[in-house]
């Protein structure tokens, strides 16, 4: 009987313990580590619309042999593909085009004296360019760019039908900012330059009464521009 006592309070006493050992015990923390997911490489579609200011030109030879005037600014739009290597760069193939005019006064050996025309002008700019992007938070990120490629001009003489093309070394920079309205779609805000080096004069000439013959110096032409666009994130 003594047995059996001694049997049921060791098992009494040792289930008391374990209650206490439980309820007294500090609760286990848990710890959850949150890894963000894995940075994909991916490809951007942008869309462009800016306006572009006027530039004076002018190349002076002699003075049966010159030109100067205004390639004249407007509405310049485009579009670019974007592939995104890491979050901060991209590489981008950007085109964009300005139809504009260029009142020019040059000498015309044709009647020997000096003339004015106002010559159509179609700008065509394939640049190839690196974008730095500086992130401030999941919806602002603001950036910066330099691109280099070609300009292609063609010019028309309005007066006689004459026209001529031309095609240049043009480099670019930019600075602008994405506003991310969602995880796809964003606004962009843009400002920026694009240069053709040289591009008037050589083989696009104002002169001898249209494009195609006479002003045999040079011209660089920078246009400044401002605007914006939107930008595409594809795939998933």
């Amino acid at each position: 009987m003594k047995k059996l006592l001694v049997i049921v309070l060791i098992v009494t006493s040792s289930y008391a313990f374990a209650q206490v050992v439980v309820q007294t015990a500090p609760p286990q923390q848990v710890v959850v580590v949150k890894q963000k997911p894995a940075f994909t490489p991916g490809l951007r579609v942008n869309l462009y619309t800016f306006y572009a200011f006027d530039d004076n030109v002018d190349s002076y030879y002699s003075t049966t042999d010159y030109y100067n005037g205004t390639i004249k600014g407007g509405f310049q739009w485009g579009g670019g593909l974007e592939y995104m290597m890491v979050p901060q760069q991209g590489i981008e193939l950007s085109y964009l085009r300005l139809d504009s005019n260029a009142p020019m006064e040059y000498y015309d050996y044709s009647s020997n004296r000096k003339k004015n025309t106002d010559f159509d002008v179609a700008t065509n700019y394939i640049l190839l360019g690196s974008n730095r992007y500086f992130g401030m938070n999941p919806k602002i990120e603001p950036y910066g760019g330099l691109q280099a490629g070609m300009a292609i001009f063609n010019v028309t003489n309005p007066d006689n039908g004459n026209s001529g093309n031309s095609t240049k070394f043009a480099w670019g920079a930019k600075l602008g900012v994405n506003i991310w309205a969602s995880d796809k779609v964003g606004i962009k805000m843009q400002t920026g330059l694009v240069s053709a080096v040289q591009s008037a004069g050589g083989g696009l000439y104002f002169g001898t009464g249209g494009a195609g013959a006479g002003v045999s110096t040079y011209s660089t032409f920078y246009q400044f521009y401002i605007g914006g666009g939107l930008t595409f994130k594809m795939g998933n």
